[in-house]
């Protein structure tokens, strides 16, 4: 079983991989291709934080699960953003 802490401790992490993915998104769009590194490393850490959450909601309770979907989905929207928009 997820520990409240564990949980909150990845959520906190997430949220630290969206503002830092959305700098490089912005970015992005500013520079164009000048940031290609970067821009492909939040990508990375964005796919490793849906990962985390993937696995710690196995163990989580229902609430926990819920709460952790929502980060996903977050976290999924700011992908394919960045995916599909031209940088």
């Amino acid at each position: 079983m997820a520990t409240r802490d564990s949980v909150q401790q990845l959520m906190q992490q997430c949220e630290e991989v969206i503002e830092f993915a959305n700098m490089q998104f912005k970015d992005g769009q500013m520079q164009e291709h000048y940031n290609d590194q970067d821009y492909a490393k939040a990508l990375a850490h964005i796919e490793q934080a849906y990962n985390d959450l993937m696995t710690m909601s196995h163990s989580a309770t229902d609430a926990q699960r819920e709460e952790l979907h929502r980060m996903r989905l977050q976290l999924q929207q700011l992908q394919n953003q960045m995916i599909i928009t031209p940088h």
